[in-house]
């Protein structure tokens, strides 16, 4: 996996919850976007309704336009896609986001 380091980049990130239900979405600053889906910035949307609090999968992609077509791509998979793609690089369904402050201590 990429370092969340390059805040110019884009990503695909998918987010999880205690019932494991999925949500996609892209974002130009990970870990500010995964803050706010966990202190549920948005009151009435619909990641704060299901409190998807878990960053279970995410890759980078170089721009918004190639972002966008990926996270249509993958909203678009029937779910066993979806949850293969968690459990290639994340068998456990760890919050991958708990690495964003370790990162951030040794760089």
């Amino acid at each position: 996996m990429q370092q969340i380091t390059m805040m110019s980049d884009w990503f695909v990130y998918i987010m999880s919850n205690k019932a494991r239900t999925l949500y996609t979405g892209m974002t130009n600053d990970l870990p500010k976007r995964v803050q706010q889906h966990k202190d549920r910035t948005f009151d009435n949307a619909f990641t704060a309704r299901y409190t998807f609090n878990r960053l279970v999968y995410y890759e980078p992609a170089p721009d918004q336009k190639l972002a966008a077509i990926r996270e249509r791509r993958v909203k678009n998979w029937p779910r066993a896609k979806r949850v293969a793609l968690i459990k290639s690089i994340n068998p456990n369904w760890d919050d991958l986001s708990e690495r964003f402050s370790l990162e951030r201590l040794l760089s």
